[in-house]
């Protein structure tokens, strides 16, 4: 069987010739479903190029990339477009909400591309706000939410339509550490559902909380590694939490 995704060889190369740049140099990289990955580097190691090409929002310069046994290269935009809509489900950094829309509104949005009936999006997107805690705060606009509240919108536009990969870039980036701790536990949750979940991220406390490190620099992997903490984490996680949430309460 397959592995869900199966990069092999990847370059990509900006500005090629005398003065090009190799953002991602011979990459190799399979992940199987339903894994729990952070993929760990600094500002140009290279991650963000390779996020880009996981999530089908760029292509490389050389090498493959096959997402269900599917050839990435062989796709027309139409079908790269669809993979993006109903495969993979994004979770920004920056939140990437409408302002003038509610937390129910912002949910359905992606939806409305995709053709779902309309009595359908309500149901998806109640469903998915209430998964991330927010089933009081579906009419509020970003700026009646903190950035983790609107963090967690962000979660639920991306798993609305359920997709098999979550991909999420620095996403607690923006965020306190009580914050953090909350979208780390959604994000676990989702891997426990039966989601692949894959984590881009330069913080070694976030990426700790991963089944499987992938440290990246200067465009290569240079390790690759289970880590057993992460098996556990759930406890630590959640430990976390309740100390934030104490922490919290002490200084009302």
């Amino acid at each position: 069987m397959p592995a869900l995704i199966e990069i092999e060889d990847i370059c990509k190369v900006y500005n090629p010739g005398e003065n090009e740049v190799r953002a991602l140099n011979h990459v190799s990289l399979s992940i199987g479903e339903k894994e729990f990955v952070a993929i760990i580097g600094q500002s140009g190691s290279g991650k963000s190029t390779l996020m880009n090409m996981l999530g089908c929002l760029d292509v490389p310069t050389s090498g493959s990339y096959h997402l269900h046994g599917k050839d990435v290269a062989e796709m027309l935009d139409d079908e790269l477009s669809d993979i993006r809509n109903r495969e993979i489900g994004f979770i920004f950094q920056g939140f990437n909400l409408i302002p003038a829309l509610t937390a129910q509104e912002n949910v359905e949005l992606p939806l409305i591309y995709r053709g779902v009936p309309k009595a359908k999006r309500a149901e998806l997107a109640v469903t998915a706000l209430k998964k991330v805690g927010l089933e009081k705060r579906m009419k509020h606009k970003p700026s009646e939410m903190s950035g983790g509240q609107q963090q967690r919108v962000a979660i639920a536009r991306a798993i609305a339509q359920a997709p098999p990969i979550i991909l999420a870039d620095e996403p607690t980036g923006n965020l306190d550490s009580h914050s953090s701790v909350e979208i780390l536990e959604i994000l676990k949750g989702l891997h426990e559902e039966g989601h692949t979940v894959i984590i881009i991220t330069h913080d070694p406390s976030i990426a700790s909380k991963a089944e499987r490190i992938i440290h990246i620099m200067d465009g290569e992997i240079y390790k690759d590694e289970k880590n057993e903490d992460g098996k556990r984490g759930e406890n630590s996680i959640r430990d976390e939490l309740d100390r934030a949430r104490a922490e919290a309460a002490g200084n009302t």
